[in-house]
């Protein structure tokens, strides 16, 4: 047999696997016997487009707004290196833990928010300050930055 790979949202219930074809069917299988008593404790699914899944880093609700309402409560509208820091936290909170500059200037783009003039800078200037730590081509948020969009 070979690999699988299955992702779905029922309600308020995601489930994503991906393996042995066999093993993915029964996990799928297991989910689908408990989803009448899963759906009925689940929380209500008033926008999908909000409730994605994320990977538990310790912070927030894992209802994530849009990146324009993101910068406002944070402040970040007109700062480009908080501008920078909230949109990777952003992104984080959807799920991409390590993202990339690009991934930053992407996210921007795509959700019609101004461009950082030098996305590579804001992400020094952020490590310099200790809001973030580079891992490769790609970094993450430490505490410290969480901090400072509070």
């Amino acid at each position: 047999m070979g690999t699988a790979k299955i992702e779905f949202k029922l309600g308020g219930i995601y489930f994503s696997g991906e393996g042995d074809e066999a093993w993915v069917a029964s996990q799928l299988d297991k989910i689908l016997d408990k989803a009448p008593e899963l759906l009925g404790t689940a929380p209500p699914d008033d926008d999908p487009e909000n409730k994605l899944p994320r990977e538990d880093n310790g912070g927030g609700d894992a209802e994530v707004g849009s990146l324009a309402k993101y910068l406002q409560t944070k402040n970040a509208a007109t700062n480009q290196m908080k501008r920078f820091l909230a949109t990777a936290e952003w992104l984080n909170l959807r799920g991409q833990s390590r993202p990339a500059t690009s991934d930053v200037t992407k996210a921007l783009k795509d959700n019609h928010q101004s461009k950082l003039s030098n996305p590579a800078d804001c992400l020094n200037k952020n490590v310099k300050k200790g809001n973030c730590e580079k891992a490769g081509k790609q970094f993450f948020v430490t505490s410290e930055g969480r901090k400072s969009l509070e």
